[in-house]
């Protein structure tokens, strides 16, 4: 495998194989500066009135390989590698729960979206695991894929009832194998995942973004 700042190839012999929890504080010298990575919030209409009603959003569950800030990569089903000298900004649950209330509040539909409830108590709450957050290596190891999948549920605060359940799914095929090619991939996953998330999260509270 040969890996610069401006992208990697990909061997998988060549790549450090984590075989358990004992193996993730060996991921890299951590003396080593790694360049720092972020997903972005999608472009999202604005609703157009503002309902007076307070949307908490929770830290995403996950696995352990994934609750980390590392750009997660397999290279066939059942194992799970690290890209070398690149990580996330924060681990990937804390990242994408930050780009979930950008993209809630960016609508401008709600009065209030925080990462816990206003004062106390608020009206709703967002659950949601996120069960893939990776790059897929093909089979010849020429293209890859990125695949996040999250699943969500809305929650009424004042009696805990889950008003609704739904997966959310973002495929998006890298334009080359080069890091940023890959992270540029992963954000139309993201886009694809909290256009959806955003648009049903807002219609189970009572508010229906416009189509553009």
């Amino acid at each position: 495998m040969t890996f610069s700042r401006r992208g990697f190839l990909f061997s998988a012999g060549s790549m450090t194989l984590l075989s358990g929890c004992g193996a993730l504080s060996a991921l890299g010298d951590a003396t080593t500066p790694l360049d720092a990575f972020e997903l972005r919030a999608p472009d999202l209409p604005q609703a157009g009135r503002m309902l007076q009603r307070a949307l908490s959003i929770e830290p995403p569950t996950t696995s352990g390989a994934l609750d980390i800030d590392r750009i997660l990569i397999k290279p066939n089903a059942v194992q799970s590698l690290y890209l070398p000298g690149v990580r996330w900004s924060d681990k990937a649950p804390l990242m994408f729960q930050t780009v979930m209330l950008r993209a809630f509040e960016d609508t401008e539909a709600l009065a209030f979206v925080g990462r816990r409830p206003l004062g106390g108590t608020g009206d709703f709450a967002l659950l949601s695991e996120i069960t893939d957050f990776q790059a897929e290596l093909s089979a010849d190891g020429q293209s890859v894929t990125t695949r996040i999948r999250l699943v969500a549920r809305m929650v009424r605060e004042s009696d805990a009832r889950v008003l609704a359940r739904r997966s959310f799914q973002g495929l998006a095929p890298a334009a080359s194998t080069e890091t940023l090619d890959v992270v540029q991939a992963f954000n139309v996953a993201s886009d694809a995942v909290l256009n959806d998330l955003v648009r049903w999260g807002l219609e189970v509270i009572g508010l229906r973004l416009p189509t553009v």
